[in-house]
Protein backbone atom coordinates (compact mmCIF):
# COMPACT_ATOMS: atom_id res chain seq x y z
CA UNK A 1 0.00 0.00 0.00
CA UNK A 2 2.67 2.52 1.01
CA UNK A 3 4.18 2.04 -2.28
CA UNK A 4 1.17 2.37 -4.23
CA UNK A 5 0.64 5.39 -2.42
CA UNK A 6 4.33 6.46 -3.37
CA UNK A 7 3.58 5.88 -7.00
CA UNK A 8 0.29 8.20 -6.95
CA UNK A 9 1.75 11.03 -5.44
CA UNK A 10 4.72 11.04 -7.31
CA UNK A 11 2.95 10.55 -10.31
CA UNK A 12 0.33 13.51 -9.70
CA UNK A 13 3.70 15.79 -8.83
CA UNK A 14 4.47 14.81 -12.54
CA UNK A 15 1.38 15.57 -13.92
CA UNK A 16 1.62 19.06 -12.11
CA UNK A 17 5.04 19.56 -13.33
CA UNK A 18 4.32 18.98 -16.96
CA UNK A 19 0.92 20.91 -16.93
CA UNK A 20 1.95 24.06 -17.32
CA UNK A 21 -0.01 26.92 -18.67
CA UNK A 22 1.13 26.08 -22.06
CA UNK A 23 -0.61 23.05 -21.96
CA UNK A 24 -3.69 24.35 -20.48
CA UNK A 25 -4.39 26.78 -23.87
CA UNK A 26 -2.83 24.32 -26.83
CA UNK A 27 -6.14 21.82 -26.32
CA UNK A 28 -8.98 23.68 -26.30
CA UNK A 29 -7.52 25.28 -30.06
CA UNK A 30 -7.40 22.24 -31.88
CA UNK A 31 -10.81 21.80 -30.24
CA UNK A 32 -12.02 24.71 -31.62
CA UNK A 33 -10.22 24.43 -35.01
CA UNK A 34 -11.50 20.69 -35.00
CA UNK A 35 -15.10 20.67 -34.36
CA UNK A 36 -17.23 17.75 -34.73
CA UNK A 37 -13.31 16.05 -35.56
CA UNK A 38 -11.98 17.01 -32.55
CA UNK A 39 -11.07 13.64 -31.24
CA UNK A 40 -8.59 13.28 -34.77
CA UNK A 41 -6.76 16.38 -33.48
CA UNK A 42 -6.76 15.10 -30.12
CA UNK A 43 -5.16 12.24 -30.45
CA UNK A 44 -2.43 13.94 -32.53
CA UNK A 45 -1.86 16.07 -29.54
CA UNK A 46 -1.00 13.00 -27.44
CA UNK A 47 0.72 11.08 -29.66
CA UNK A 48 3.17 13.85 -29.98
CA UNK A 49 3.38 15.51 -26.28
CA UNK A 50 2.16 12.98 -23.58
CA UNK A 51 3.38 10.01 -26.01
CA UNK A 52 7.44 11.87 -26.14
CA UNK A 53 6.88 12.41 -22.40
CA UNK A 54 6.39 8.69 -21.66
CA UNK A 55 8.75 7.65 -24.27
CA UNK A 56 11.64 9.81 -22.86
CA UNK A 57 11.01 8.92 -19.52
CA UNK A 58 11.20 5.27 -20.12
CA UNK A 59 14.47 6.11 -22.34
CA UNK A 60 16.11 8.03 -19.51
CA UNK A 61 15.05 6.00 -16.58
CA UNK A 62 16.63 3.08 -18.36
CA UNK A 63 19.80 4.63 -19.58
CA UNK A 64 20.24 6.13 -16.32
CA UNK A 65 20.56 9.71 -17.23
CA UNK A 66 19.84 12.21 -20.25
CA UNK A 67 23.58 12.50 -20.81
CA UNK A 68 23.72 8.59 -21.43
CA UNK A 69 20.74 9.37 -23.99
CA UNK A 70 22.16 12.33 -25.87
CA UNK A 71 25.89 11.81 -24.69
CA UNK A 72 25.75 9.11 -27.99
CA UNK A 73 26.00 11.51 -30.28
CA UNK A 74 29.40 12.99 -28.69
CA UNK A 75 29.96 13.57 -25.11
CA UNK A 76 31.20 17.43 -25.48
CA UNK A 77 27.64 17.65 -27.78
CA UNK A 78 25.59 16.02 -25.26
CA UNK A 79 27.14 18.61 -22.37
CA UNK A 80 26.03 21.52 -24.45
CA UNK A 81 22.79 20.46 -25.09
CA UNK A 82 21.89 19.18 -21.85
CA UNK A 83 23.30 23.08 -20.72
CA UNK A 84 21.12 24.70 -23.30
CA UNK A 85 18.22 22.90 -22.51
CA UNK A 86 18.28 23.68 -18.62
CA UNK A 87 19.34 27.55 -19.21
CA UNK A 88 15.96 27.34 -21.13
CA UNK A 89 13.97 25.22 -18.90
CA UNK A 90 15.59 27.62 -15.76
CA UNK A 91 16.63 30.85 -15.00
CA UNK A 92 16.13 32.75 -18.76
CA UNK A 93 12.53 31.17 -20.38
CA UNK A 94 10.19 28.81 -18.90
CA UNK A 95 10.25 29.62 -15.02
CA UNK A 96 10.53 33.31 -15.68
CA UNK A 97 7.09 32.75 -18.18
CA UNK A 98 5.73 30.76 -15.42
CA UNK A 99 5.11 34.24 -13.22
CA UNK A 100 4.47 36.47 -16.05
CA UNK A 101 1.70 34.16 -17.27
CA UNK A 102 0.23 34.21 -13.61
CA UNK A 103 0.18 37.61 -13.64
CA UNK A 104 -1.36 38.45 -16.82
CA UNK A 105 -4.46 35.86 -16.59
CA UNK A 106 -4.85 35.66 -12.92
CA UNK A 107 -3.99 38.21 -11.14
CA UNK A 108 -4.08 41.48 -13.66
CA UNK A 109 -7.90 40.08 -14.68
CA UNK A 110 -9.44 40.50 -11.10
CA UNK A 111 -6.51 43.25 -9.12
CA UNK A 112 -6.05 45.67 -11.70
CA UNK A 113 -3.82 48.14 -9.22
CA UNK A 114 -1.19 44.95 -8.42
CA UNK A 115 2.50 45.91 -9.31
CA UNK A 116 3.67 43.39 -11.58
CA UNK A 117 7.23 43.72 -9.50
CA UNK A 118 5.70 42.93 -6.07
CA UNK A 119 3.68 40.13 -7.46
CA UNK A 120 7.08 38.57 -9.18
CA UNK A 121 8.19 38.78 -5.73
CA UNK A 122 5.78 37.00 -4.24
CA UNK A 123 5.52 34.54 -6.64
CA UNK A 124 9.28 33.56 -7.07
CA UNK A 125 9.58 33.94 -3.04
CA UNK A 126 6.78 30.84 -2.32
CA UNK A 127 8.67 29.37 -5.63
CA UNK A 128 11.82 29.32 -3.41
CA UNK A 129 10.40 28.49 0.12
CA UNK A 130 8.90 25.29 -1.79
CA UNK A 131 12.02 24.19 -3.57
CA UNK A 132 14.99 24.83 -1.17
CA UNK A 133 14.73 20.89 -0.31
CA UNK A 134 14.86 19.16 -3.39
CA UNK A 135 14.00 15.62 -1.48
CA UNK A 136 10.23 17.32 -0.55
CA UNK A 137 8.87 18.70 -3.63
CA UNK A 138 7.56 15.62 -4.99
CA UNK A 139 5.34 15.16 -1.47
CA UNK A 140 4.29 18.82 -1.75
CA UNK A 141 3.55 19.68 -5.15
CA UNK A 142 1.95 15.64 -5.23
CA UNK A 143 0.19 15.72 -2.30
CA UNK A 144 -0.87 19.80 -1.50
CA UNK A 145 -0.89 21.37 -4.99
CA UNK A 146 -1.63 19.02 -7.40
CA UNK A 147 -5.41 18.02 -5.59
CA UNK A 148 -6.23 21.95 -5.97
CA UNK A 149 -5.06 22.17 -9.36
CA UNK A 150 -7.06 18.74 -10.14
CA UNK A 151 -10.41 19.87 -8.96
CA UNK A 152 -10.32 23.26 -10.38
CA UNK A 153 -9.78 21.45 -13.88
CA UNK A 154 -12.35 19.14 -13.41
CA UNK A 155 -15.15 21.91 -12.07
CA UNK A 156 -14.64 23.62 -15.51
CA UNK A 157 -14.29 20.26 -17.68
CA UNK A 158 -17.80 18.94 -16.14
CA UNK A 159 -19.52 22.32 -16.22
CA UNK A 160 -18.71 22.56 -19.87
CA UNK A 161 -19.67 18.70 -20.68
CA UNK A 162 -23.55 18.88 -18.96
CA UNK A 163 -24.19 22.69 -20.19
CA UNK A 164 -21.87 22.88 -23.50
CA UNK A 165 -21.46 26.78 -24.96
CA UNK A 166 -22.32 25.54 -27.90
CA UNK A 167 -23.00 22.75 -30.45
CA UNK A 168 -20.12 20.88 -32.48
CA UNK A 169 -19.79 22.62 -35.64
CA UNK A 170 -19.14 20.38 -38.57
CA UNK A 171 -15.83 21.32 -40.29
CA UNK A 172 -15.08 19.28 -43.38
CA UNK A 173 -11.82 20.28 -44.69
CA UNK A 174 -8.62 20.04 -42.60
CA UNK A 175 -5.24 18.23 -41.40
CA UNK A 176 -6.96 17.43 -38.08
CA UNK A 177 -4.73 15.17 -37.01
CA UNK A 178 -1.53 17.29 -38.15
CA UNK A 179 -3.03 20.18 -36.19
CA UNK A 180 -2.75 18.17 -33.08
CA UNK A 181 0.22 16.90 -33.45
CA UNK A 182 2.16 20.51 -34.28
CA UNK A 183 0.35 21.72 -31.27
CA UNK A 184 1.79 19.10 -29.06
CA UNK A 185 5.22 19.74 -30.71
CA UNK A 186 4.76 23.03 -29.26
CA UNK A 187 4.27 22.19 -25.62
CA UNK A 188 8.30 21.46 -25.61
CA UNK A 189 7.87 18.99 -22.35
CA UNK A 190 10.75 16.66 -23.57
CA UNK A 191 13.26 19.25 -23.19
CA UNK A 192 13.07 18.88 -19.07
CA UNK A 193 13.07 15.05 -19.45
CA UNK A 194 16.59 14.17 -17.67
CA UNK A 195 16.47 16.69 -14.65
CA UNK A 196 13.05 15.41 -14.60
CA UNK A 197 13.71 11.84 -14.13
CA UNK A 198 16.60 12.67 -11.82
CA UNK A 199 14.17 14.37 -9.64
CA UNK A 200 11.94 11.31 -9.44
CA UNK A 201 15.09 9.01 -8.04
CA UNK A 202 16.20 11.59 -5.62
CA UNK A 203 12.28 11.29 -4.38
CA UNK A 204 12.15 7.47 -4.28
CA UNK A 205 15.74 7.37 -2.92
CA UNK A 206 14.61 9.63 -0.36
CA UNK A 207 11.42 7.25 0.44
CA UNK A 208 14.14 4.37 1.23
CA UNK A 209 13.80 2.78 -2.23
CA UNK A 210 17.30 1.36 -3.42
CA UNK A 211 16.95 -1.19 -6.08
CA UNK A 212 18.19 0.55 -9.16
CA UNK A 213 15.60 -1.62 -11.36
CA UNK A 214 13.27 -1.45 -8.85
CA UNK A 215 13.34 2.70 -9.30
CA UNK A 216 12.96 2.16 -12.69
CA UNK A 217 9.59 0.33 -12.30
CA UNK A 218 8.30 2.79 -10.26
CA UNK A 219 9.58 5.75 -12.21
CA UNK A 220 7.51 4.57 -15.31
CA UNK A 221 4.95 3.69 -13.38
CA UNK A 222 4.36 7.14 -11.77
CA UNK A 223 5.13 8.12 -15.38
CA UNK A 224 2.00 6.52 -16.60
CA UNK A 225 -0.22 7.88 -13.69
CA UNK A 226 0.90 11.23 -14.93
CA UNK A 227 0.34 10.31 -18.55
CA UNK A 228 -3.33 9.16 -17.94
CA UNK A 229 -4.02 12.16 -15.98
CA UNK A 230 -2.50 14.58 -18.72
CA UNK A 231 -4.48 12.75 -21.84
CA UNK A 232 -7.86 12.89 -19.34
CA UNK A 233 -7.52 16.49 -18.78
CA UNK A 234 -6.38 17.45 -22.12
CA UNK A 235 -9.40 15.16 -23.40
CA UNK A 236 -11.81 17.64 -21.92
CA UNK A 237 -10.25 20.93 -22.30
CA UNK A 238 -9.91 20.09 -25.91
CA UNK A 239 -13.82 19.21 -26.22
CA UNK A 240 -14.82 22.69 -24.26
CA UNK A 241 -12.83 24.25 -27.10
CA UNK A 242 -14.91 21.87 -30.16
CA UNK A 243 -18.28 23.52 -28.61
CA UNK A 244 -17.17 26.71 -28.99
CA UNK A 245 -16.34 25.69 -32.77
CA UNK A 246 -19.45 27.59 -33.80
CA UNK A 247 -19.31 30.91 -31.67
CA UNK A 248 -15.32 32.07 -32.43
CA UNK A 249 -12.89 31.93 -35.36
CA UNK A 250 -10.07 30.27 -35.51
CA UNK A 251 -8.25 34.04 -35.49
CA UNK A 252 -8.48 34.15 -31.81
CA UNK A 253 -5.71 34.17 -29.77
CA UNK A 254 -5.65 31.03 -27.31
CA UNK A 255 -5.62 32.85 -24.34
CA UNK A 256 -8.35 34.48 -24.99
CA UNK A 257 -10.37 31.23 -26.19
CA UNK A 258 -9.63 30.17 -23.17
CA UNK A 259 -10.55 33.17 -21.00
CA UNK A 260 -13.72 33.29 -23.08
CA UNK A 261 -15.02 29.86 -22.66
CA UNK A 262 -14.51 30.34 -18.93
CA UNK A 263 -16.27 33.26 -18.75
CA UNK A 264 -19.35 32.06 -21.22
CA UNK A 265 -19.54 28.78 -18.97
CA UNK A 266 -19.17 30.83 -15.62
CA UNK A 267 -19.30 34.36 -16.00
CA UNK A 268 -17.41 36.46 -13.43
CA UNK A 269 -17.03 32.56 -11.74
CA UNK A 270 -14.98 31.67 -14.09
CA UNK A 271 -12.65 34.51 -14.34
CA UNK A 272 -12.07 33.27 -10.51
CA UNK A 273 -11.40 29.80 -11.31
CA UNK A 274 -9.23 30.52 -14.73
CA UNK A 275 -7.19 32.49 -12.13
CA UNK A 276 -6.94 29.64 -10.29
CA UNK A 277 -6.08 27.09 -12.33
CA UNK A 278 -3.67 28.95 -14.35
CA UNK A 279 -2.24 30.67 -10.81
CA UNK A 280 -1.56 26.78 -9.36
CA UNK A 281 -0.71 25.17 -12.97
CA UNK A 282 2.14 28.01 -13.02
CA UNK A 283 3.21 27.57 -9.66
CA UNK A 284 3.48 23.69 -9.66
CA UNK A 285 5.79 24.25 -12.71
CA UNK A 286 7.81 26.72 -11.39
CA UNK A 287 8.46 24.54 -8.57
CA UNK A 288 9.15 21.50 -10.45
CA UNK A 289 11.43 23.35 -13.16
CA UNK A 290 12.88 25.32 -10.33
CA UNK A 291 14.29 22.05 -8.26
CA UNK A 292 15.29 19.91 -11.86
CA UNK A 293 18.07 23.06 -12.87
CA UNK A 294 18.99 23.67 -9.46
CA UNK A 295 19.65 20.06 -9.26
CA UNK A 296 21.25 19.70 -12.91
CA UNK A 297 23.53 22.80 -11.99
CA UNK A 298 24.84 21.06 -8.85
CA UNK A 299 25.59 18.47 -10.52
CA UNK A 300 27.06 19.99 -13.33
CA UNK A 301 29.60 21.36 -10.96
CA UNK A 302 30.14 19.10 -9.58
CA UNK A 303 28.46 20.00 -6.04
CA UNK A 304 31.08 23.76 -6.67
CA UNK A 305 28.03 25.16 -6.32
CA UNK A 306 25.32 24.38 -3.65
CA UNK A 307 21.68 23.34 -4.41
CA UNK A 308 20.59 26.46 -2.37
CA UNK A 309 22.25 28.90 -3.86
CA UNK A 310 21.32 27.99 -7.29
CA UNK A 311 17.73 27.84 -6.48
CA UNK A 312 18.00 31.46 -5.23
CA UNK A 313 19.77 32.89 -7.82
CA UNK A 314 17.24 30.98 -9.95
CA UNK A 315 14.33 32.61 -8.41
CA UNK A 316 15.62 36.38 -8.17
CA UNK A 317 16.46 35.95 -12.09
CA UNK A 318 12.83 34.24 -12.89
CA UNK A 319 11.69 37.38 -10.72
CA UNK A 320 13.52 39.90 -13.32
CA UNK A 321 12.82 38.16 -16.42
CA UNK A 322 9.18 37.74 -15.45
CA UNK A 323 8.92 41.33 -16.11
CA UNK A 324 9.42 41.07 -19.54
CA UNK A 325 5.90 40.03 -19.89
CA UNK A 326 4.62 36.88 -21.92
CA UNK A 327 5.33 38.13 -25.20
CA UNK A 328 8.41 39.54 -25.08
CA UNK A 329 9.56 36.10 -22.96
CA UNK A 330 7.91 33.75 -26.00
CA UNK A 331 9.82 35.83 -28.35
CA UNK A 332 12.84 35.10 -27.44
CA UNK A 333 12.17 31.90 -26.30
CA UNK A 334 11.24 30.48 -30.10
CA UNK A 335 14.34 30.15 -31.74
CA UNK A 336 16.12 28.67 -29.25
CA UNK A 337 13.70 26.00 -28.75
CA UNK A 338 13.64 25.89 -32.28
CA UNK A 339 17.28 24.89 -32.59
CA UNK A 340 17.51 22.47 -29.95
CA UNK A 341 14.37 20.50 -29.71
CA UNK A 342 14.53 18.95 -32.66
CA UNK A 343 18.13 17.37 -32.01
CA UNK A 344 16.79 15.95 -28.34
CA UNK A 345 13.46 14.53 -29.68
CA UNK A 346 15.29 12.72 -32.45
CA UNK A 347 17.69 11.15 -30.00
CA UNK A 348 15.47 10.15 -27.12
CA UNK A 349 13.53 7.94 -29.71
CA UNK A 350 16.69 6.99 -31.29
CA UNK A 351 17.74 5.61 -27.71
CA UNK A 352 14.56 3.46 -27.77
CA UNK A 353 16.25 1.24 -30.06
CA UNK A 354 20.02 1.88 -28.82
CA UNK A 355 20.44 -2.05 -28.50
CA UNK A 356 20.26 -2.06 -32.66
CA UNK A 357 21.67 0.50 -32.92
CA UNK A 358 25.63 0.20 -31.40
CA UNK A 359 27.34 2.34 -33.01
CA UNK A 360 27.64 5.82 -31.97
CA UNK A 361 28.27 7.30 -35.42
CA UNK A 362 24.56 6.63 -36.17
CA UNK A 363 23.28 9.00 -33.00
CA UNK A 364 25.84 11.27 -34.37
CA UNK A 365 24.49 11.64 -38.18
CA UNK A 366 21.05 12.04 -36.98
CA UNK A 367 22.15 14.39 -34.59
CA UNK A 368 23.73 16.62 -36.36
CA UNK A 369 21.91 16.45 -39.59
CA UNK A 370 18.88 17.54 -37.35
CA UNK A 371 20.78 20.18 -35.68
CA UNK A 372 22.20 21.83 -39.36
CA UNK A 373 18.72 22.37 -40.59
CA UNK A 374 16.60 23.73 -37.28
CA UNK A 375 19.72 25.88 -37.27
CA UNK A 376 18.84 26.89 -40.85
CA UNK A 377 15.09 27.03 -40.21
CA UNK A 378 16.22 29.51 -37.11
CA UNK A 379 17.92 31.77 -39.58
CA UNK A 380 15.46 32.03 -42.41
CA UNK A 381 12.74 32.90 -39.44
CA UNK A 382 14.64 35.69 -38.09
CA UNK A 383 14.67 37.28 -42.02
CA UNK A 384 17.54 35.86 -44.53
CA UNK A 385 15.57 33.59 -46.98
CA UNK A 386 17.36 30.24 -47.49
CA UNK A 387 14.33 29.00 -49.83
CA UNK A 388 15.41 25.30 -50.40
CA UNK A 389 14.46 24.16 -46.64
CA UNK A 390 10.87 25.31 -47.69
CA UNK A 391 10.81 22.59 -50.09
CA UNK A 392 11.75 19.43 -48.11
CA UNK A 393 9.27 17.16 -46.93
CA UNK A 394 6.98 18.01 -44.07
CA UNK A 395 8.47 21.56 -44.46
CA UNK A 396 4.60 23.05 -44.05
CA UNK A 397 4.40 21.22 -40.94
CA UNK A 398 7.29 22.34 -39.26
CA UNK A 399 9.19 18.73 -39.36
CA UNK A 400 11.34 19.40 -42.51
CA UNK A 401 14.36 17.95 -40.21
CA UNK A 402 13.33 14.75 -40.38
CA UNK A 403 14.26 13.32 -43.67
CA UNK A 404 17.83 14.87 -43.25
CA UNK A 405 17.80 13.52 -40.22
CA UNK A 406 16.90 9.67 -41.68
CA UNK A 407 19.64 10.34 -44.16
CA UNK A 408 22.45 11.35 -42.04
CA UNK A 409 22.02 8.37 -39.84
CA UNK A 410 22.20 6.36 -42.48
CA UNK A 411 25.30 8.11 -43.95
CA UNK A 412 26.78 8.02 -40.41
CA UNK A 413 26.18 4.25 -39.41
CA UNK A 414 28.85 3.52 -42.42
CA UNK A 415 31.95 5.31 -40.49
CA UNK A 416 33.08 2.71 -37.60
CA UNK A 417 32.69 3.80 -34.21
CA UNK A 418 35.96 5.25 -32.38
CA UNK A 419 34.58 5.07 -28.96
CA UNK A 420 32.95 2.62 -27.10
CA UNK A 421 28.93 3.26 -26.99
CA UNK A 422 27.99 5.94 -23.99
CA UNK A 423 25.04 4.82 -22.84
CA UNK A 424 24.57 2.80 -19.59
CA UNK A 425 22.95 -0.61 -20.55
CA UNK A 426 19.08 -1.57 -18.85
Amino acid sequence: MSKNKDILIIGFALFSIFFGAGNLIFPPYIGLSSGSNWLISFLGFILSDVGIILLSIIAVSKAGSLQNVIGRAGKKFGLILEFLMMLCLGPILVIPRTGATTFEMSISPLFKNVNPILFSVIFFSITLLLTIKPSKVMDIVGKFLTPVLLLSLAFLIIKGIVSPIGNLETIDSGEFFITGVTQGYQTMDALGIGGVVALIMTSLRSKGYTDKEENISLAIKSALIACIGLTIVYGGLAYLGATASGLYDTNISQTALLINITHELLGRTGTVMLAIIVGFACLTTSIGLTSVTGKFFEDFTNKKLKYEHIVIFICVSSAIISNFGVDKIIKIAVPILSLIYPVTIVLLIMNIFRNILPNDMTFKGAAYSALLISFLNVIDSLGTSIEFIHHLPLANLGFNWILPTIIGAVVFSFIPNKSKPTNTPS
